[in-house]
């Protein structure tokens, strides 16, 4: 997760302060939706798909995946004072690794908390879809603060999920490497995400 982490990071801080970079989305803004699409195939496909790839070829997908976010990100970073980002990211690390933690220690079953987050989740990606037309500020900030309580959630439930899943006796097989993967991928999405909408609180614009 880390890895993958560090791959958007470098990817994003190399692209973002190239202005070729971002004349050439302006003047295509279809790139950036084939982009996010390609990144959806991506995610869905090594989820499902995982169990038939060799380990390499489900690590390589999950590269170039955290790539690609790298790549929208550095767009994202642009609107962004450097200050505000760097502040950001060191918020979402510290929630993350308690909420993480916590999902790990604790002797709490949360697969209940785990299916309201998931149908809140689906409440909040369609939220989300309609304010992209309705443009209201109202609900805006409620997708914002809602975002923040579900991944948080969900960032802990994750982790309690991949710890119970863990299968004792591969170790140091292709199919531990192969959960690995998977749990990396499962958290990487929630620390984005979670980044994404504390961003949308602590960003200050450029």
């Amino acid at each position: 997760m880390f890895a993958g982490l560090l791959m958007t990071a470098l990817v994003a801080y190399l692209l973002s302060g190239n202005e070729n970079v971002l004349a050439y989305f302006s003047a295509h803004p279809y790139a950036f939706f084939i982009i996010l699409i390609a990144e959806l195939i991506l995610v869905f496909y090594l989820s499902a798909r995982v169990q038939k790839l060799s380990a390499t070829s489900a690590m390589l997908l999950f590269f170039i995946y955290a790539a690609l976010n790298g790549i929208t990100f550095s767009l994202l970073f642009a609107l962004y004072t450097s200050t505000s980002i760097v502040l950001t990211f060191l918020v979402t690390a510290g929630m993350f690794g308690a909420l993480a933690l916590y999902g790990y220690v604790t002797k709490r079953d949360l697969s209940r908390m785990g299916s309201i987050l998931f149908m809140a989740l689906i409440g909040l990606i369609l939220a989300t879809l309609v304010n992209f037309f309705l443009q209201s500020s109202s609900l805006y900030w409620i997708t914002t603060y809602a975002g923040v309580v579900i991944f948080s959630g969900l960032t802990a439930y994750d982790m309690q999920k991949i710890k119970e899943t863990n299968i004792i006796g591969n170790e140091d097989t292709e199919e531990e490497t192969k959960e690995a993967i998977i749990g990396a991928l499962i958290l990487y999405l929630d620390f984005l995400n979670l980044f994404l909408y504390l961003l949308r609180i602590f960003g200050n614009r450029d």
